[in-house]
């Protein structure tokens, strides 16, 4: 089915008790966490989305109840000499997560068809030809047992104006926004252009694309949060594990239970 961004721009205020609902999400995917942890599996939630979409705070809310030990959150930003230097592929392999871990990406590998596309950083030729490379990368980790949940948080024009604005005059949200935010936003044509063939090439059966209407922050927070501990379950083995008979024993011994 063909994706389209203006499908996801009602902005629709979220109808019910944010609070409540949250709290039982995020409980939720304590449990996904401990369950990849005991079942040693691993997974990869990937963020894309337009500057000041939400990114971030769907983020903070996602990992707000996992164990430190066991996810990793990667902020990507421009490449390193180092990683320029070799395939773009390269630095993401380095990111991926262990048995029993969780990898949370803030921005992809799909900067190769998106601000390495539009902004010339990356040939025609070459990222015409990371559609087939991400798509083989993908694969690769879906067959290796991995699970991946892909997720781009849209947001219209009008509200990414709004929220730009807000990061000027709040003293504490000034370091959020610099010169390429408001590069980017003189080629939102060129963009959309690039998302949505990106959504076209890379829209696969093992890793499918989910859009968030960003519009509304809660909204957005439990719809995203609903979409990646729904994938993240039907991952793994959600039966939680048994108590080693040897340890309860030498507990209740040693508690006098």
């Amino acid at each position: 089915m063909t994706i389209a961004l203006t499908d996801h721009e009602s902005g629709a205020k979220y109808d019910g008790d944010y609070d409540a609902a949250l709290a039982t999400l995020q409980k939720r995917l304590a449990h996904v966490q401990v369950a990849h942890i005991v079942h040693g599996k691993r997974a990869i939630v990937l963020f894309e989305g337009w500057d000041a979409a939400g990114k971030g705070g769907i983020i903070q809310r996602l990992t707000s109840e996992w164990d430190p030990r066991n996810f990793e959150v990667w902020p990507i930003k421009a490449p390193t000499e180092e990683e320029r230097d070799r395939h773009f592929l390269w630095r993401f392999w380095r990111r991926l997560p262990a048995n029993g871990d969780i990898a949370v990406f803030d921005r992809s590998w799909y900067g190769r068809v998106l601000v390495e596309r539009v902004e010339g950083f990356a040939s025609e030729k070459d990222w015409k030809r990371g559609y087939d490379e991400i798509n083989e990368f993908e694969a690769q980790q879906v067959d290796s047992g991995t699970t991946i949940v892909k997720l781009f948080v849209h947001v219209s024009q009008k509200t990414q104006d709004k929220r730009l604005a807000g990061r000027l005059d709040h003293p504490w949200k000034r370091w959020k926004t610099g010169l390429e935010d408001y590069r980017n936003r003189a080629k939102r044509d060129a963009y959309l252009d690039a998302m949505h063939d990106m959504f076209r090439r890379t829209d696969t059966r093992w890793a499918p694309w989910h859009v968030v209407d960003g519009n509304d922050k809660k909204a957005a927070r439990i719809a995203a949060l609903t979409l990646i501990a729904d994938a993240l379950e039907a991952g793994v083995d959600m039966t939680p594990p048994q108590l080693d008979p040897e340890i309860e024993k030498v507990a209740r011994a040693a508690l006098g239970l």
